[in-house]
C-alpha cells in the first residue's frame, strides 16, 4: 500500500494496463505529450509512444468511433473525453454502436472499450463544463457506468474496466483528481457492479456516489457524536448498480436517503428512491429522502453554483429531516 492521489491512482492503472494489454492504447485531446488536461496520462506518451498514446483532433464523435471501430477488430481502446458535457458530441456512437454491439451479433462482436472522462461542477466552470451525465445514459441497457469516490477505487475500477469486455462509461470527478488515500501497489481490479458499505450503521442508510461519499462519511461522523448512527453505501457502479446491498443496508436501518449531484428529475437518485420504496416499502419507517441539485443550468458565479449544488449541510439535514419523518 503506498498513499497517493487519485490522478495518481488513475495514471497507475493505466499504465499497467498499457503493460498488461498490447492490444491497449489510449485515444483522446491532449493526452500525448501534454498527459491530459488533469495529468491524468502524463508521462505515458513517453514510455509508450505516439502509436499507443495517441494525440487527436477536437472531436469527440470521432474519438469514440474509432475506439468502437477498433474494439470490434480485437484492440481494447481507452478514450479520453476531456469534460463528460461534451459526450453529447458522441452520444450516438455510445448508445447505438458500443452498447448494442454484443446484442445484435449474439457474442460474435464485443466492444472493449472505455470512455473516461470528467464529471461534476464545484469550480465556477460554468454550464458547459460542470455537469453530472450519468442521467443520460441511465436507461441505456448494454453500457457500464462507473463512479468511483477514492483513489483506491479509481486504480481498482479502472483496472477492471480495461479487462471487461462490455462498453465502461468510466466518471471522473474533478473534486476527486486531488484525493489522496492509501492505494494497493501493482495490479488488483476492484469488481464492476459491486457497492461497499464505507460506513457501517444502524439508524439510517446514505447511497452516495463519487463526491457525495466524502459529504456522507463527514454528515456520519457528525452525527455520531449526537448519537446517530449512520450507514454510508458507496455505489461505485451506477449501472448496473449493486441493488442487493443497497436494499440489506436500507431493509437493516428502515430509513434511507440517496445521495447524488445531478439535478433531481430523471436521475440517479429516482431511480435509487423508487427502487427502495418497491422492494423495502413494509421495512422503511419514513419516505426516502433525496439530496441532488437544483433544477437549473450551473452558473459560472461561484457562489451561484454553491446554491445549486447539493453540499454538505444538505446531506445532514436530510438525514436529520428524515429521522424525524414518519411513514
Amino acid at each position: 500500500m503506498s498513499r497517493t492521489s487519485f490522478t495518481k491512482a488513475l495514471n497507475d492503472a493505466l499504465d499497467i494496463g498499457l503493460e498488461r494489454f498490447p492490444e491497449m492504447f489510449l485515444i483522446g485531446e491532449d493526452i500525448g505529450e501534454m498527459g491530459g488536461d488533469f495529468a491524468v496520462t502524463r508521462d505515458l506518451w513517453a514510455k509508450y509512444g505516439a502509436d499507443r498514446v495517441r494525440d487527436t483532433p477536437l472531436s469527440e464523435a470521432a474519438i469514440v468511433g474509432t475506439c468502437v471501430g477498433a474494439a470490434v477488430v480485437g484492440m481494447r481502446p481507452v478514450a479520453e473525453i476531456m469534460f463528460a458535457d461534451f459526450l453529447g458530441e458522441c452520444y450516438d456512437q455510445i448508445v447505438n454502436n458500443a452498447a448494442k454491439l454484443h446484442y445484435m451479433f449474439d457474442g460474435q462482436f464485443t466492444a472493449p472499450l472505455v470512455i473516461r472522462t470528467a464529471c461534476g461542477g464545484g469550480f465556477g466552470g460554468g454550464p458547459h463544463h460542470s455537469q453530472s451525465v450519468e442521467g443520460w445514459f441511465l436507461n441505456v441497457p448494454g453500457i457500464v457506468i462507473v463512479a468511483p469516490s477514492n483513489p483506491a477505487d479509481a486504480k481498482g475500477l479502472l483496472l477492471a474496466s480495461i479487462e471487461s469486455d462490455d462498453p465502461v462509461l468510466f466518471l471522473e470527478h474533478k473534486a476527486l483528481y486531488r484525493a489522496r488515500g492509501e492505494v494497493p501497489e501493482g495490479h488488483f481490479t476492484t469488481p464492476l457492479g459491486t457497492a461497499v458499505v464505507a460506513r457501517e450503521g444502524t439508524d439510517i442508510t446514505v447511497v452516495a456516489t463519487m463526491r457525495m461519499v466524502a459529504m456522507a462519511l463527514a454528515a456520519a461522523e457528525e452525527l455520531e457524536a449526537e448519537g446517530i448512527s449512520v450507514e454510508v453505501v458507496d455505489l461505485r457502479t451506477i449501472r448496473p448498480y449493486d441493488a442487493d446491498t443497497v436494499l440489506r443496508s436500507v431493509a437493516k436501518t428502515g430509513r434511507a436517503v440517496v445521495a447524488n449531484e445531478a439535478p433531481r428529475i430523471g436521475g440517479l437518485g429516482a431511480e435509487l428512491s423508487a427502487r427502495i420504496h418497491e422492494e423495502c416499502f413494509s421495512d422503511l419507517a419514513a419516505p426516502v429522502g433525496r439530496v441532488d441539485a437544483l433544477d437549473a443550468p450551473i452558473p459560472f458565479s461561484v457562489p451561484l453554483e454553491h446554491e445549486i449544488l447539493p453540499q454538505p449541510a444538505h446531506v445532514t439535514a436530510a438525514i436529520r429531516t428524515t429521522l424525524e419523518a414518519v411513514r
